[in-house]
């Protein structure tokens, strides 16, 4: 018998994508084709000193101030929100505008090829710590309504400098894709009077189908309504609605099991291109937002969007995201 396509609706969002078993491919049919790598010569790389203006520097011991570092973080050179005084919201015509006020930054890991999925776990650590950092230091000193995290890795994913770096930007606004997350679990909450995202995890724990990593605190798993190919998102186990209040214990198992979620990826698709992002319960401003979770999205770039997802919204996925989750499991990382 023919397979026949699937839709799937995403119990938080409503968003409804299409598992197009009817044209299914095989895991390995997703591999990186064999081209020039974007890597960019170290000579000439921006990222190739430790900054006089950076405003964190860390060493593989812990903070130091020295010439040698690991990693930093530095204001980004061509920011897309600036510093300066807080956003003032005004009209033109029916329309609602305001100053781009906010924070750009860039972190910037030392060594120029080596990503997240070739670091030790303390690497990767001290680049979570970072993250974690600043995230505090922007969330007191900006008058942000929210702190967007992501990494963009390679030119698919719209990096522009090949030397491996995450970005962190303090924005006036709740972005679109976060305010639908975050009312997706309050609707959830409201009706049924449990997180959303906890009642998902239970499920992918006992079935066990999508299961890609698991560990003491987090665990990363192929969401049941994938929105593309081999996607991968990391959830702490225990309800938590912020990134930024992770216990140390707790931030070096997540920075461990991100790695080798991006090294499963590296490996068994042969380092395809992708970006992560973190979605986290905004700026605190008298809400708790309890009945949010915390967690980090990986989105590798298996698929060009065209006209019917443009069209609908609708993404299509052409493998199962159980048949994904199988193919990385095997994968073993140390």
């Amino acid at each position: 018998m023919k397979n026949i396509s699937e839709l799937r609706q995403d119990l938080v969002s409503g968003d409804w994508v299409v598992i197009a078993t009817g044209r299914s491919k095989r895991p390995n049919d997703f591999i990186s084709p064999k081209r020039a790598r974007f890597v960019q010569l170290k000579k000439t790389c921006p990222f190739e000193k430790r900054f006089s203006n950076a405003r964190v520097i860390y060493v593989k011991d812990g903070k130091a101030e020295g010439s040698d570092w690991w990693v930093q973080t530095v204001p980004n050179r061509y920011p897309a929100l600036d510093t300066g005084v807080c956003a003032v919201f005004g009209k033109k015509g029916p329309y609602t505008v305001t100053n781009g006020a906010g924070a750009h930054e860039v972190v910037i890991t030392a060594d120029h090829t080596r990503s997240f999925a070739s670091m030790t776990d303390q690497e990767a650590e001290l680049v979570v710590q970072m993250y974690q950092d600043r995230f505090r230091m922007l969330q007191d000193d900006s008058c942000a309504k929210y702190i967007s995290l992501f990494h963009n890795h390679g030119k698919l994913a719209g990096a522009s400098i090949s030397h491996p770096h995450s970005q962190i930007i303090a924005i006036p606004v709740i972005p679109p894709d976060v305010a639908s997350s975050i009312e997706g679990s309050e609707r959830y909450f409201a009706k049924e009077k449990k997180c959303v995202h906890c009642v998902m995890l239970q499920y992918d724990v006992k079935s066990r189908e999508r299961l890609i990593c698991e560990s003491t605190y987090f665990i990363t798993v192929a969401p049941f309504a994938s929105r593309t190919a081999f996607e991968l998102r990391i959830f702490p186990k225990s309800h938590h609605a912020r990134f930024e209040d992770i216990a140390p214990d707790e931030r070096a198992d997540f920075a461990r099991v991100l790695r080798i979620s991006l090294a499963k990826l590296y490996h068994g698709l042969k380092n395809p291109d992708y970006n992560f992002f973190l979605h986290t319960a905004p700026v605190k401003n008298g809400r708790s937002f309890e009945h949010y979770h915390w967690h980090f999205e990986i989105l590798p770039k298996t698929a060009i969007w065209a006209g019917f997802e443009i069209g609908t919204g609708i993404e299509i996925s052409t493998i199962r995201p159980e048949s994904a989750a199988a193919f990385l499991r095997k994968i073993k990382i140390a």
